[in-house]
């Protein structure tokens, strides 16, 4: 076997365990409707998910420093390569509320959120708003099929939010 293809295994190893660690995870939260094997969300036949269960999983990131990344313009991080060499990514909000592509809905305010796409999937978000009262509501969009009908959808949905 070649140092390439020992490489590949070892990293296919690596990818398969963080799912598993995922899936103990979303156990964990009680999202049972839901099963990884990957974590980049790519396409596979056994890996779904359910809109209840990315509210659980939503709801469990949003007590650590997740919210303060989606709320930023930006966020970049340090990470190592395969080689060991550190380098810095920096992360942009892909979100048309926060690119100004949307226009954000009337009776909360937009905090940040998740985006995916896939051609199976469609165009996903799970948003993060707040009432005038910081009441805090994660709303869910899934399959949508473009990227205009998702904001549409994602704006009719939390401008539906009783005002109180």
């Amino acid at each position: 076997m070649t140092m390439q293809q020992q490489l590949q295994n070892m990293w296919v190893e690596v990818w398969m365990e963080f799912a598993k660690m995922m899936n103990k995870e979303a156990k964990k939260l009680m999202a049972t409707g839901t099963h990884f094997v990957n974590s980049n969300g790519l396409h596979n036949d056994d890996h779904y998910t359910t809109a209840y269960d990315l509210y659980l999983i939503f709801n469990e990131c949003i007590k650590y420093d997740f919210v303060k990344i989606i709320k930023s313009k930006s966020h970049t991080a340090k990470v190592t390569g395969s080689s060991g060499a550190v380098r810095s990514i920096t992360w942009k909000p892909t979100n048309f509320y926060a690119t100004g592509e949307a226009e954000k809905p009337d009776n909360v305010t937009v905090i940040g959120g998740k985006t995916g796409t896939t051609k199976l999937a469609g165009n996903c978000l799970v948003l993060l708003t707040e009432d005038e009262n910081d009441h805090p509501y994660i709303s869910i969009v899934m399959n949508a099929d473009t990227k205009p009908l998702l904001y549409k959808d994602m704006t009719a949905i939390v401008e539906a939010i009783p005002e109180k």
